[in-house]
């Protein structure tokens, strides 16, 4: 049956990114047997996955009374599998026939689990009977032990756990369009004005939409248009984007008329930039392949823009897997290098400069705890407080200090960004 095969690709999808500790991204690009499917088939797999990776400690809690050991003694194409057929039943509403028959279908197909079929078999009969363990299971258990504590003891629990909803929601898509008309856009291609100048479409093949190729837009959370939104560059002003792959900030900077120079210390990832300023178009861009923390400008800028490595916990909404192929000694690793490069920024512009600081986590230890460390140093950077005017839809999100922190809570899904605004003082 052809979803049998759609199954057995999902699989090996789910292996690639719990065992392996792949991104969805990579292991789609890596998986043959996904790489095998068309059309529906393919859909249907990502779907799966998808929602098992959103979902996963509450789907696994919900298991739990149907096994006898744990389900991490199972082995990995049985783990696969028995989530999949819960993700199916609890979460995308597949008929009941279907998650137990075809299940058992994929199981016996394939060698790693054929021996479990009846075991796979007794298991998602209850699963299609008894959801009460799934159900009664508390949205933040969507996450590990460790991320749940992590956030709530920062964040608190209210703020925590608003993260964990939005997490269980497919995202939509976002644009940025290159002359900053988000209205005619939206109406162009029927899509609706979010954030500080975003555009919100359901989520699609973005190659097929009017002005792909014509680079009248990109790809960008509304979130993640704010941080060079806040620097306000004019016209043929020399600034500097720190980490810039894949660019998008890039190309806001670029699109204002702004002489850019964009560095990032990764070749593969720069490509993708290249690419991206040849479809818009804009070649007011120099681009640099350095480490930021040693490299030095023969001139200072007026403006940086440092968008520095993170934990990436702000975007588990459209990369769920980061919960779980992450630790927590993973995700403490990111403060060094930020101090680094904060203090990287700060040699790099002008006196009365501005510093554009920004982390895609809500951790504060990634956040606001790093720019506290920065000034308390003497680094010479000092806040410029941003306003809530200066942020449109996202004006609740000003902290008390003076920073952005994108919470869920502005009345659209976005992902979860920290940023400061900061000046360099003519000391």
């Amino acid at each position: 049956m052809a979803d049998n095969g759609a199954r057995r690709a999902a699989g090996d999808l789910l292996i690639a990114v719990l065992e392996q500790g792949r991104t969805l991204d990579d292991a789609m690009l890596g998986v043959a047997r996904f790489a095998e499917l068309t059309g529906s088939d393919r859909g249907f797999a990502r779907a799966m996955v998808s929602a098992v990776l959103r979902h996963l400690g509450r789907l696994d809690a919900g298991l739990s009374p149907f096994l006898d050991r744990p389900l991490a003694d199972a082995p990995a194409s049985v783990r696969a599998l028995l989530r999949l057929g819960a993700a199916q039943s609890w979460l995308l509403e597949t008929p009941d026939h279907a998650v137990v028959g075809a299940s058992v279908e994929a199981a016996k197909s394939w060698p790693a689990a054929r021996r479990a079929a009846g075991f796979i078999n007794a298991v998602l009969r209850k699963v299609v009977a008894d959801r009460s363990a799934f159900d009664a299971s508390p949205v933040e258990a969507i996450w590990p032990d460790w991320l749940w504590q992590d956030l709530s003891g920062r964040l608190g629990e209210t703020a925590a756990r608003a993260c964990a909803e939005a997490q269980t929601a497919a995202p939509a898509l976002h644009l940025t369009p290159r002359d900053g008309d988000a209205v005619a856009l939206a109406s162009r291609l029927g899509g609706q004005v979010i954030g500080a100048g975003s555009v919100e479409l359901p989520l699609q093949a973005v190659d097929q939409l009017p002005g792909y190729e014509t680079g009248d837009w990109w790809v960008q959370d509304a979130a993640a248009a704010l941080p060079a939104q806040l620097l306000a560059v004019a016209p043929g002003e020399h600034v500097l984007d720190l980490c810039a792959a894949p660019g998008g900030k890039t190309l806001q900077l670029a699109a204002r008329g702004a002489r850019c120079v964009a560095l990032d210390r990764s070749r593969p990832r720069l490509r993708r930039l290249r690419e991206n300023l040849a479809r818009t178009g804009l070649d007011n861009v120099t681009i640099v392949t350095a480490d930021a923390t040693t490299w030095t400008p023969e001139t200072l800028f007026d403006h940086v823009l440092l968008d520095a490595p993170c934990s990436a916990l702000g975007t588990l909404r459209r990369h769920p897997e980061g919960a779980w192929i992450k630790s927590a000694a993973d995700v403490a690793r990111f403060q060094d290098i930020q101090d680094r490069l904060l203090a990287a920024a700060s040699r790099m512009v002008r006196p009365g400069g501005q510093v554009v600081f920004c982390v895609c986590s809500p951790r504060p230890q990634e956040g606001v705890d790093r720019v506290e460390a920065s000034i308390a140093r003497g680094s010479g950077l000092v806040r410029r407080k941003i306003r809530p005017e200066d942020v449109g839809a996202f004006s609740g999100q000003v902290t008390a200090q003076g920073d952005v922190l994108t919470l869920p809570g502005a009345g659209f899904a976005y992902d979860g960004f920290y940023m400061a605004r900061l000046i360099r003082s003519a000391d």
